[in-house]
């Protein structure tokens, strides 16, 4: 089958690699409905992660299981199923409490290489789950955004406690960003304050439900946050970066009392101890519990109440997934899908 491999920094290439088979009783091996590029996958494409041997990437899927392992109990061959970047027992106390991305026995999803033709789940019962009939053609970009990152949007609204009468600031445009956004309106904030410097972006982000645009960043993107709420900041900031400029313009975007949810996986974030003292911030997040979600945003995405798959602005072939790569590095495609 062919999967995408990065050889080295900017050195993605579509290989011929051998099929997943079942491995452990708990597997499922499904056929991906479509793949596509996460903005952390850059990360390793930019060279900030090392690489010294060529590595799977990827860890959004959604597909149609072919095979199952003899104890998977939840779902069956012909389910279409959507699944978590991290697959999880769904049944320890972790999980019971909500936090499925740490389950005591959680499997990290890029291991098995999600943009590929076939992908194999481990933990298939408490990881996946089946879509309640056959979705139209048109609902898979939703689907597979519900894998990561709409979930993780929605975890980032979750943890700064996004409520009515709130106002919240989302930092980040990428697709993690623009979907805490709908996130933030989902769960009715009254003011929903985007940053973004990008025209295209920020269109997508009003869609969504923003009633505000911030383009300045540091302290005047701050400053620009705390004059258009008289002063206090914000009840809820929701960082989908993880740069220091990034959580620093959260907390200090943030009221006294409020809450920062951050979900962008941090790289040389360090926090000033005085200053965060001092703030009264609350502060909450971490890879997002994705499989928590996904009952009620695949209900919302099969019933059309929301269609999350707007932040695909850029549709490839499977073969061209260098290009995809580089479309996002360049920041001219907000996330790209690969259709087989």
């Amino acid at each position: 089958m062919r999967a995408v491999l990065l050889h080295g920094a900017h050195d993605v290439r579509v290989d011929e690699v051998t099929k997943p088979q079942i491995v452990e009783d708990g597997d499922a091996i499904i056929k991906l409905a479509a793949a596509c590029v996460c903005g952390s996958d850059l990360w390793a494409y930019r060279g900030i992660d090392p690489i010294t041997t060529p590595i799977s990437v990827g860890h959004e899927y959604c597909g149609v299981v072919q095979e199952v392992g003899p104890s998977v109990k939840n779902v069956k061959p012909g389910d279409f199923v959507v699944g978590s970047f991290f697959a999880s027992d769904n049944t320890c106390e972790i999980c019971r409490s909500g936090y499925q991305s740490s389950c005591l026995d959680r499997r990290p999803m890029g291991a098995e290489n999600c943009q590929a033709e076939y992908l194999r789940v481990p933990l298939a019962d408490g990881t996946l789950v089946a879509t309640p009939t056959m979705p139209d053609p048109d609902l898979i970009p939703s689907l597979l955004a519900a894998s990561d990152v709409l979930g993780t949007g929605w975890f980032a609204a979750k943890a700064a406690e996004v409520g009515p009468g709130k106002a919240v600031a989302v930092i980040g445009d990428g697709a993690v960003g623009l979907l805490a956004v709908l996130s933030a309106k989902l769960l009715g904030a009254d003011r929903i304050i985007a940053m973004s410097r990008h025209e295209s972006r920020q269109k997508l982000a009003r869609e969504f439900g923003a009633t505000d645009i911030v383009a300045e960043r540091g302290d005047e993107g701050v400053a620009r946050i705390k004059a258009l709420t008289g002063g206090l900041g914000v009840h809820s900031a929701l960082e989908a970066v993880g740069t220091q400029e990034s959580m620093m313009q959260a907390i200090r975007a943030t009221r006294q009392g409020g809450h920062v949810g951050y979900v962008g996986v941090s790289h040389d974030v360090s926090l000033p101890g005085l200053e965060l003292f001092f703030s009264h911030v609350h502060l909450h997040g971490g890879p997002a519990p994705v499989r928590d979600y996904l009952p009620e945003l695949i209900e919302r995405i099969m019933k059309r109440e929301i269609n999350p798959g707007r932040v695909f602005d850029l549709e490839l072939p499977f073969d061209d997934a260098a290009e995809a790569y580089r479309a996002m590095d360049e920041r001219r495609a907000i996330k790209a899908l690969l259709r087989f």
